[in-house]
């Protein structure tokens, strides 16, 4: 094999880098599961702020349209069925699927 070609060296270099991605990735940590997540309380000041409930049956609010829960909002990246579930604006917290805040947008 003659390694003096640049080209050569090179591919190989890449070659190398490549194949050890997959063992990099399996040796980091995982990301939390959601089921991990402690659920967002409403004393939780960002939740204050966009007026979370966790019935959105009990909602009072300007905004509020009949019908409209986590579960049907775009930012909750839950599964169908879950009680709780991830939401984009809550990273570190799950938030209950017949929850409510004021950042609501339809499921497209």
């Amino acid at each position: 094999m003659d390694l003096s070609n640049p080209g050569r060296r090179r591919f190989l270099a890449y070659s190398a880098a490549a194949a050890a991605i997959p063992l990099v990735l399996k040796a980091l940590p995982a990301h939390a599961a959601p089921a991990a997540l402690p659920k967002l309380t409403a004393a939780n000041p960002q939740a204050k702020a966009l007026a979370y409930t966790e019935n959105a049956a009990a909602v009072k609010h300007p905004v509020f349209k009949p019908g409209s829960n986590c579960a049907n909002c775009t930012l909750y990246k839950g599964a169908n069925g879950q009680a709780y579930g991830p939401c984009t604006l809550f990273p570190q917290n799950t938030v209950a699927a017949k929850g409510w805040c004021s950042a609501w947008a339809k499921k497209a």
